[in-house]
């Protein structure tokens, strides 16, 4: 199994940038590949970013040119976020999945885009 802990959310003024960052640990050998995912209040949980092994990136169309996800490790990846805006008002959560098949979730980081 694997353990993920994120950080970098908070409070930022639209046009802000914020940098989210997420550690896994435990059986980190499984990992296939590593993303983020948010969740606005009232709306369905939506993939942003993941990052395969291989280094191939996919993006949400509401965030391509404004995210950027990069694997800082083999346990860490990031995701660099400009030019915000108060739609992306969300909990973010970042998310693992596994040759196992069995994903992992962390707790979440609040990002809020408010002036």
């Amino acid at each position: 199994q694997v353990q993920l802990v994120e950080s970098g959310g908070g409070l930022v003024q639209p046009g802000g940038s914020l940098r989210l960052s997420c550690a896994a640990s435990g059986s980190t050998a499984l990992i296939s590949a590593m993303g983020w995912y948010r969740q606005a209040p009232g709306k369905q949980r939506e993939l942003v970013a993941v990052i395969t092994r291989g280094g191939t990136t996919t993006y949400a169309d509401s965030v391509k040119g404004r995210f950027t996800i990069t694997r800082d490790n083999e346990n860490t990846v990031s995701l660099q976020i400009n030019s915000l805006k108060p739609e992306d008002t969300a909990v973010y959560y970042c998310n693992v999945r596994t040759y196992t098949g069995v994903p992992s979730w962390g707790r979440g980081t609040q990002v809020t885009v408010s002036s």
